[in-house]
């Protein structure tokens, strides 16, 4: 029996110095660099699996196993990584957590403008601003997509880069994260969606990340934009409108604004306008594609962050004149 239990001690010795020996070895990639976006509330065991499924070639099981007997595991954190040749399982987890001090992170927000994400990775710390004086289709180019507007097609995430990275390969690996999500999204569209492609929905879908950044609303916004769409009403939305003026806006948005004509003025011109005005969330892409069932045709804003919605113009002017009346009168009931 002795000589079991001593067969056992060295079994289990010879494992743990196996596992040793792998956590300082290099992983294997597919290619020079493997990228992977982890999704908020994603469990160790996905993210393993996502990993090897992006081009780590390892056990999954092994991975997860790393992750969880690390006691690092719950300290994962969402964002966009990227895994050079030579990283060891150490180093993966490592950059997860963000305890390597080689890594530097730069951080894109929704409803951000592709104008705003070049000045912040221009500001970026470590980051070689490798586009700078280049014209936006130049760039889009070099991406692999000329042709394809700047605007709307990058995913809004949190990316890590090692110092020395260039602002272009963070460009790269957020508009493949927006394809990514931009896909997943539109395979799961209601059927009768008023949108014919996915850039549709991702043009309405900035429309919805800049009408609003209350969750509760999203749906409810899309499904008056759909409604509007299908009957051919114009949709009537200023942060399009804005988006047309460019610089010309001052922060005040006029009558005269509203009816002059432009390719973004969506009160002179029916259906969407012919680009996304910003950079959506995941949020926002998917209430395009399933907006709320409604009748709206309509919404104000309350004044608290959150819409007023109506069926009728009369119950919208109704709307209007209440919420309108309360912000001019802050101190007085409506």
């Amino acid at each position: 029996m002795s000589g079991l239990f001593v067969l056992l001690a060295v079994l289990v010795l010879a494992a743990a110095g196996a596992v040793a020996w792998w956590l300082n070895q290099p992983l294997r990639l597919a290619n020079p660099t493997v990228e992977l976006s982890v999704e908020a509330g994603s469990t160790p065991r996905d993210i393993a699996k996502e990993w090897v499924q992006a081009g780590v070639e390892t056990s999954p099981w092994l991975l997860y196993q790393w992750f969880r007997f690390s006691g690092q595991s719950r300290q994962i954190k969402a964002g966009s990584y990227e895994l050079s040749q030579g990283a060891t399982p150490r180093d993966l987890l490592r950059m997860m957590v963000r305890g390597d001090e080689r890594l530097s992170v730069v951080r894109l927000i929704e409803g951000w403008t592709f104008k705003r994400f070049r000045t912040e990775l221009a500001l970026a710390d470590g980051l070689k601003p490798s586009t700078a004086g280049l014209p936006d289709a130049q760039i889009m180019a070099l991406l692999g997509a000329p042709g394809v507007p700047a605007e709307g097609h990058f995913f809004p995430d949190t990316y890590s880069y090692a110092k020395g990275s260039t602002d272009l390969a963070v460009m790269k690996r957020a508009l493949r994260a927006m394809q990514k999500h931009l896909d997943a999204v539109w395979a799961q569209r209601e059927a009768d969606a008023a949108l014919r492609t996915p850039e549709d929905a991702l043009v309405l879908a900035s429309i919805v990340e800049k009408e609003t950044g209350r969750e509760a609303d999203r749906a409810m916004i899309s499904g008056v934009f759909h409604n509007r769409l299908r009957i051919g009403m114009p949709l009537q939305t200023d942060p399009s409108v804005i988006y047309g003026l460019g610089d010309q806006f001052d922060g005040n948005l006029r009558k005269i604004h509203l009816q002059t004509d432009t390719p973004y003025n969506t009160y002179t011109r029916a259906g969407l306008p012919p680009t996304p005005i910003a950079m959506p969330g995941k949020a926002a892409l998917l209430a395009a594609v399933r907006p709320a069932d409604t009748k709206a045709l309509y919404f104000v804003a309350r004044g608290d962050g959150s819409s007023a919605f109506s069926a009728t113009l009369t119950e919208h002017n109704r709307a209007v004149n209440q919420y309108q009346r309360s912000q001019r009168n802050p101190g007085k009931s409506p």
